[in-house]
């Protein structure tokens, strides 16, 4: 492992390694941030692929984050070595996002990652191996809904690549097809908001208890498996840990270290799927303390 970069965040420090690891660490009993440690940032509403649980309901009528002076004011207050999980909509789709992605690797020193689709990950290779070698790019995320040769056999010489599956939606048997072959994988639960409303069914259901009965065999069948707050309740993963292990793995709740940015609307909230929205401030520690705030009451 390679170190990223360390600081302190209120109380206590943190320090951050190339494939992803993070130490949080101080000699109290509690870590109480100034700042999020991570951001979901929304950068664009458009889309191509109209997926039919799509919780943002992107489409390919939608916009993109306009990078006017009130943005960067913002931008500019994040703190170095803050992770960005930055998607859409199609991230890629995004007008000069390799630019973009560099200011903020580059001059802000933060640590970008982006999520795209499967079929954009083949057509786009070249334009994600250049973000990559030059350090604009240091995550992907890569939704995937079916098994494909080619693209395992294309990935997996990757170390910062993750498949992201949602419960639910991504049958137990597709993602099995992926088992044993020295992957990384992040299990999303099923959102029931935007488009994801209406697509619920009972079928979702089935393949939720499906992975849900099934869970200890994907945990045994990848390199690393993780899994979103929404994820975690959705499958009860805490029957497989012992509370000293879920003290350790557990990275809080959504807002406590966490946080959403939709740069389209100029909005922010406690998770994507959260129906309070904030306008947008000009400091990060300002939008921050509101975040808590909520998830506090």
């Amino acid at each position: 492992m390679e170190l990223l970069g360390k600081y302190k965040n209120g109380n206590y420090d943190v320090k951050i390694y190339d494939d992803g690891t993070k130490i949080r660490y101080n000699e109290l009993d509690n870590l109480t941030p100034d700042f999020p440690e991570s951001i979901d940032m929304k950068i664009t509403n458009y889309c191509e692929y109209n997926c039919p649980m799509c919780h943002e309901k992107s489409s390919i009528k939608g916009k993109h984050a306009l990078l006017d002076k009130e943005c960067f004011k913002f931008l500019e207050t994040l703190h170095p070595y803050t992770e960005l999980a930055i998607g859409g909509g199609d991230p890629l789709m995004f007008p000069n996002l390799t630019n973009f992605l560099c200011y903020l690797s580059g001059e802000l020193k933060l640590i970008p990652n982006i999520t795209i689709k499967q079929e954009s990950f083949l057509e786009y290779k070249e334009d994600i191996d250049y973000m990559i070698k030059n350090k604009a790019l240091y995550g992907l995320g890569i939704s995937v809904s079916h098994y494909d040769e080619k693209f395992v056999e294309k990935i997996k010489d990757y170390d910062n690549i993750v498949l992201h599956v949602i419960a639910g939606y991504t049958p137990f048997d597709e993602i099995m097809k992926f088992a044993n072959k020295g992957l990384k994988i992040l299990i999303l639960g099923y959102k029931q908001c935007g488009r994801g409303i209406d697509f619920y069914n009972e079928e979702i259901e089935k393949e939720i208890t499906k992975l849900d009965y099934n869970l200890s065999s994907v945990l045994n069948s990848f390199k690393v498996v993780s899994f979103d707050n929404l994820a975690l309740t959705q499958l009860d993963v805490r029957r497989f840990l012992s509370n000293e292990e879920w003290d350790q793995f557990y990275m809080g709740d959504d807002g406590n270290h966490t946080m959403y940015i939709d740069l389209v609307e100029k909005k922010f909230a406690k998770n994507s799927t959260s129906q309070i929205r904030y306008e947008l401030l000009d400091n990060v520690e300002d939008i921050f303390n509101v975040v808590r705030n909520e998830s506090k009451n």
